[in-house]
């Protein structure tokens, strides 16, 4: 095996491990799941979780629900965006420790009310739930 196959090979080894490693440590593969235990994983998540749980909401909805557009690919998609857009944030110590709300994140989450309380908000004007309801689900 030549010098520069040995190197690639070696590169795409240590690549592959570090990734795997990365993939373990972090958990990500709750993520892949429904499972609202997968957003108190990361610390600054654990007082919305803890929320949550309280909240009238847990009997009817997870976080998916109200967190991730309806469909297969805009869920998942959304999902890999949040996971890169919060690991570079965390990495880095680039983050809120209370958790602010982004415009994208607002529409998603306002649709999902829409979806749920269709006919109560119809008469709000499309007002903005959350606005009024920034408490609801979770703290």
């Amino acid at each position: 095996m030549t010098n520069l196959r040995l190197a690639i090979v070696a590169s795409i080894g240590i690549f592959c491990g570090l990734g795997i490693f990365t993939f373990r440590y972090a958990r990500a593969g709750s993520y892949l799941t429904d499972k609202p235990e997968a957003c108190a994983n990361c610390h600054v998540m654990r007082e919305e979780y803890s929320g949550w749980l309280k909240s009238s909401h847990r009997s009817v909805a997870v976080c998916n629900d109200c967190h991730t557009p309806a469909g297969f690919l805009p869920k998942y998609f959304t999902k890999a965006l949040n996971g890169v857009l919060h690991s570079t944030a965390f990495t880095f110590g680039h983050f809120e420790d209370h958790i602010q709300i982004k415009a994208r994140s607002r529409e998603i989450t306002e649709e999902a009310c829409m979806k749920c309380h269709s006919q109560i908000a119809h008469a709000i004007n499309n007002a903005g739930c959350i606005r009024c309801h920034s408490q609801v689900g979770h703290p």
